[in-house]
C-alpha cells in the first residue's frame, strides 16, 4: 500500500529539473520553498498530505531540485538523451526502494539517495 502511495505520488518528470540550477536567487527561493517540508518523513507526507498528492510530489520536485544543486549535477549535460526518457522511472523506483526501507526516514534523504544513485551511473 505504501508503495503504491509513494509511485502515485511522485510521479513526477525529472525533466522539470533538468536545467542547471545554478543562479543563486533562484536556488534561495527554492530552499526557501522546501525548508517548510524538511521535517517530514516518507510516511508523514504521505499523511499529512493523503488527499493531495499534487502537493506531494511538488515536495518531492523541490527536494529533488536541492539535492541536484547540492550535487552540482546538471541532468541534461549529464545524461545522454536516449536515457532521459527512462531516468524518471528509475528515480522513482530508487525512491520507492529507500523509502519502502525506512517509512521513517527524511524524505530529504530519500530524494537525495535516489538522486544520488541515479546518477551515479552516468559518472
Amino acid at each position: 500500500m505504501f508503495r503504491h502511495r509513494l509511485y502515485a505520488a511522485t510521479s513526477i518528470g525529472l525533466m522539470a529539473i533538468s536545467g542547471p540550477a545554478s543562479a543563486d536567487e533562484q536556488m534561495d527561493e527554492i530552499i526557501s520553498s522546501a525548508a517548510p517540508f524538511m521535517h517530514h518523513s516518507c510516511e508523514s507526507v504521505l499523511t499529512e498530505f493523503e488527499n493531495d498528492p499534487e502537493q506531494v510530489i511538488q515536495i518531492v520536485r523541490l527536494m529533488a531540485m536541492v539535492s541536484l544543486y547540492n550535487r552540482q549535477i546538471d541532468v541534461v549535460a549529464t545524461v545522454p538523451e536516449s536515457s532521459l526518457g527512462s531516468l524518471k522511472d528509475e528515480f522513482v523506483e530508487e525512491l520507492k526502494d529507500a523509502c519502502d526501507d525506512d517509512g521513517g526516514k527524511l524524505l530529504a534523504g530519500a530524494v537525495d539517495d535516489a538522486v544520488k544513485e541515479i546518477f551515479e551511473a552516468f559518472e
